[in-house]
């Protein structure tokens, strides 16, 4: 049986310091194609990531960890209206499906331009939750590397947790 990943392949599982401004950009390439909006960066939101939806894609193989994105529930109804017409967002099981996608392919993105990811990380299913009120705990020791975008006025958080 061959091995999923190649150890002569493995990524280096800490953050690496290109990697930030490559998930910055995966993220914005894939919300200006699949929902026709422009993220901003924003240097200094002035918080911790926050919203009532939270979309998170696991990765395994030559990295492991997890990327996350999070928003309100109001941006992820549009998003989804946006990709998927404005029926979609009256229906919440639609909006947090398309947040689960957004996450999804900005993980394939991001893995996609880095070499030695490309082939070497696989993807979970998109998994979604829905409210505020809740503690994400991952094994110590990791890092991670946390943007904030501004959408119209409104925060989007995109999160890399990497377990070294």
């Amino acid at each position: 049986m061959r091995p999923l990943v190649n150890p002569s392949h493995q990524a280096s599982n800490q953050a690496e310091s290109s990697w930030k401004a490559i998930l910055e950009c995966a993220a914005m390439e894939v919300f200006e194609m699949m929902a026709g909006v422009h993220l901003e960066p924003n240097p200094e939101p002035g918080e911790e990531p926050s919203g009532e939806q939270t979309a998170m894609v696991g990765m395994a193989g030559a990295l492991c960890g997890m990327i996350t994105l999070r928003c309100s529930q109001e941006m992820s109804k549009r998003f989804a209206s946006l990709m998927l017409g404005e029926a979609a967002a009256a229906n919440p099981t639609t909006a947090r499906d398309a947040l689960g996608e957004l996450c999804n392919m900005v993980a394939g993105n991001f893995k996609g331009k880095i070499n030695a990811l490309k082939d070497q990380c696989m993807l979970s299913v998109p998994t979604v939750i829905s409210g505020e009120d809740y503690s994400m705990d991952t094994a110590d020791p990791n890092e991670g590397i946390t943007i904030a975008f501004t959408c119209d006025g409104n925060l989007v958080w995109v999160c890399l947790i990497v377990q070294p």
